[in-house]
């Protein structure tokens, strides 16, 4: 047979070792990305299911938070906000962002572990399943927006004419979350300790994030060096960029801005890399 004919019937094939990009393969999750979707639908059905307020519960529980801080701190305590905003509105726009940050690590972090049965029977990206868990909070997190914004407009507080940067901030804090939720839930197949370790971490969090203060301030208290180290933590930046794009509260400052976005980088990068590593052993471990 000429060595044409046996070229054209049988093609090279060369093999190269994947990059470092395509390591991570975040190409098969758009492959598999009907797969994500019924497994997002199946944590909004699980979440509401046989609930008696049902979807409604992405408004309560950020209003009954925001109430109970703001009489408290706002009405007992005090507690000073910067521009002398309504501390209801000033706590809400802290709480919304959280809430979601906080349910975001706490269920991915256990994503894998509580669909172990699925992870030993059938192959799929195993990150489909911390991804899923993201973006059912997602719709809990757009629906608790609308809350945000009725409670600035009743409180009579203006929209700044920066609001259409309140999506970027908000991707901070979805990237902060991410990336936190699915290292953890990488360890969490191994060591399963990490299930005690995520509460006490997702509170340290919340007293080390502008929620119930304003990050500026802690900023003029402590001095502008430690300030930036402040700002290492990601959500310091998305929870006060987004009361400035919203409210046109202090700006958080470019350099802590930056730094933020760089921390969160890190964080999810790492996460992702370790995942991918230790994604082969998940289905004999688990």
């Amino acid at each position: 047979m000429p060595a044409e004919a046996h070229t054209a019937e049988y093609p090279e094939l060369v093999i190269r070792p994947p990059g470092r990009w395509s390591a991570l393969q975040l190409g098969e999750l758009w492959h598999h990305r009907e797969l994500i979707y019924f497994l997002t639908k199946r944590e909004l059905q699980v979440r509401y299911k046989q609930s008696f307020f049902g979807v409604s519960w992405a408004l309560l529980q950020p209003l009954v938070f925001a109430l109970v801080f703001a009489f408290f701190f706002g009405a007992v305590a005090s507690v000073k906000t910067p521009g002398n905003l309504p501390y209801l509105v000033f706590v809400t726009t802290g709480i919304v962002p959280w809430l979601f940050v906080a349910q975001a690590i706490q269920t991915a972090s256990g994503s894998l572990v509580l669909d172990a049965n699925l992870i030993s029977k059938v192959y799929f990206p195993r990150l489909a399943l911390p991804v899923a868990k993201a973006l059912s909070l997602l719709i809990d997190l757009a629906i608790a927006l609308v809350l945000m914004l009725v409670i600035t407009l009743i409180s009579g507080v203006g929209i700044a004419s920066t609001v259409y940067l309140v999506p970027a901030f908000l991707f901070l804090a979805v990237m902060t979350a991410f990336g936190i939720g699915t290292l953890f839930a990488a360890i969490n197949v191994k060591y399963r300790d990490v299930q005690l370790v995520v509460p006490m971490l997702v509170q340290i969090l919340f007293f080390a994030s502008p929620i119930l203060y304003s990050g500026t301030q802690v900023g003029d208290q402590i001095g502008r060096a430690w300030f930036y180290i402040y700002s290492i933590n990601p959500l310091a930046s998305a929870f006060d960029g987004l009361r400035w794009a919203l409210l046109d509260a202090p700006y958080p400052g470019t350099i802590n801005i930056l730094i933020s976005i760089a921390s969160a980088t890190v964080i999810l990068l790492v996460a992702l890399f370790y995942f991918k590593r230790s994604e082969n052993y998940f289905a004999d471990v688990i």
